[in-house]
């Protein structure tokens, strides 16, 4: 009786700490329901189970797919054109001199899909949105449905005549990182090539005379021009710069007159 009772009790106390040791486990590797909305490079938009901290590592170690609807790599900055490899705008381009302080560039993505081989580097497909807009100094209009860049010289003075193009970018970027720091903070290395495709383009006017006006035309912009982009950056806060390998106008006169952007990139 003896026997059976110690026996009995001895079980118990190994059935008792087998199942806090399972428990334990359990807890280590719990998950939970968890909605994020972040800028950054990772998934930034997220709707599902989180991980622990450990679990997380472990797999970012091993590698994994990464990518989903994001709000991120927001690109603002100002944009110059290139003609033939010169600043200075040649003959045929005197039309389009513009004030370098007020022509800008703005992008950012909306969808990334990709591969983090570790912690340090990362491959992925993105996609998003990307405007360039020049501040014109002469006072001239451009014409629509022209087969070349005519234009109409105005006798109005105007506050703003800037011509502007919209592209659906997609570009594919490869992403070197260094160790966290004390601060949880990496620094970023990112470059890769570009594509993008036209969405339409637009002349916006303002002037005592006629008030605000819009004109939507393609312009000749080239419908589809492709590029590269180097980022540099630490935290969410970097520098970019952006070129574009082909013409930026479809037109014979303007052979040779490309555009490149530079500026600050939020959420890297």
């Amino acid at each position: 009786m003896k026997r059976l009772l110690l026996t009995t009790l001895l079980v118990s106390g190994l059935a008792g700490v087998m199942t806090q040791s399972a428990v334990a486990q359990q807890d280590s590797t719990r998950t939970k329901r968890k909605v994020t909305i972040s800028l950054g490079s990772e998934t930034s938009i997220s709707v599902g189970k989180v991980e622990s901290d450990s679990v997380k590592k472990a797999k970012a170690a091993k590698g994994r797919f990464v990518g989903g609807i994001t709000f991120t790599r927001l690109d603002w900055g100002f944009t110059r054109l290139v003609d033939n490899g010169s600043f200075s705008l040649s003959k045929d381009n005197e039309f389009l001199d513009y004030t370098g302080g007020k022509s800008s560039t703005f992008s950012f993505d909306v969808l990334q899909f990709g591969y983090r081989f570790n912690p340090n580097f990362k491959i992925y497909l993105a996609g998003g949105f990307d405007w360039t807009m020049i501040r014109l100094k002469k006072n001239i209009t451009l014409l629509k449905n022209s087969p070349t860049m005519a234009y109409t010289e105005e006798e109005i003075n105007f506050s703003k005549n800037r011509l502007s193009s919209s592209y659906v970018h997609i570009p594919l970027n490869f992403e070197f990182r260094t160790k966290e720091n004390s601060n949880g903070k990496r620094f970023y290395f990112v470059i890769g090539p570009e594509v993008a495709f036209l969405l339409n383009g637009k002349v916006k006017q303002i002037s005592k005379e006629r008030g605000k006006e819009k004109i939507k035309d393609d312009y000749n912009f080239e419908p589809f021009r492709y590029g590269g982009t180097v980022r540099i950056g630490y935290g969410a806060i970097g520098f970019f710069t952006k070129y574009y390998f082909n013409d930026m106008f479809t037109t014979t006169a303007q052979n040779g007159l490309r555009n490149m952007s530079f500026g600050i990139t939020l959420g890297l």
